[in-house]
């Protein structure tokens, strides 16, 4: 049983995002998602969006994400927020990704950071890849195909639900799971 946790605790902790210049960061994270297709097109006509350069994900029986992103109104940043998830089921392995969540109108965006917010395990977000579009749930279960990395990443749309859009692509990292859980961020006003 200490084995387990061990590894458990070495394979969360080598998925946690590093912190690197942030102003890089948050610039190439948004610049990989303007290229990708019709997520470039969401910066047009979305209120706002919600973006995470580098989210941790790991496991072994249990596993958890982690990551911490920027909240945009109309092109200007307005907050801090978090991104937690655990999850429990099937699943081995360890990945970073990024993800963005884009605002439909203020409701959609009011309702994000009114405090704490949560996507429940059946929402999904749109798996950003290299030739082949997919989808994925945030309790996990992803159905990626070949994923050619950020450089020559492209996608398709599966609109707005809820007032809201995610997309996410995979930085790296290789992750089998078929688990449940939901992501629950934070907010902080700058």
């Amino acid at each position: 049983m200490r084995t387990y946790i061990k590894t458990t605790l070495i394979m969360l902790l080598t998925c946690l995002p590093f912190q690197a210049s942030h102003a890089d960061e948050y610039s190439d994270a948004l610049s990989v998602f303007q290229k990708a297709g019709e997520s470039g097109a969401y910066f047009d006509s979305a209120y706002g969006y919600a973006i995470f350069p580098t989210i941790g994900k790991g496991g072994i029986g249990i596993g958890g994400a982690h990551g911490k992103g920027k909240v945009y109104s109309q092109g200007t940043a307005i907050g801090k927020t978090s991104m937690t998830q655990l999850t429990i089921g099937l699943q081995l392995g360890g990945q970073a990704y990024s993800q963005i969540i884009f605002f439909e109108n203020a409701e959609a965006l009011k309702q994000f950071t009114s405090g704490n917010f949560e996507f429940s395990a059946q929402a999904t977000a749109v798996a950003i890849t290299a030739g082949a579009s997919a989808e994925a749930n945030t309790g996990g279960g992803a159905s990626a195909g070949a994923s050619g990395g950020k450089n020559d990443a492209s996608t398709t749309s599966a609109g707005y639900r809820k007032g809201m859009a995610i997309f996410t692509v995979a930085k790296g990292g290789l992750m089998y799971e078929a688990s449940l859980g939901g992501q629950k961020f934070s907010y902080e006003a700058l």
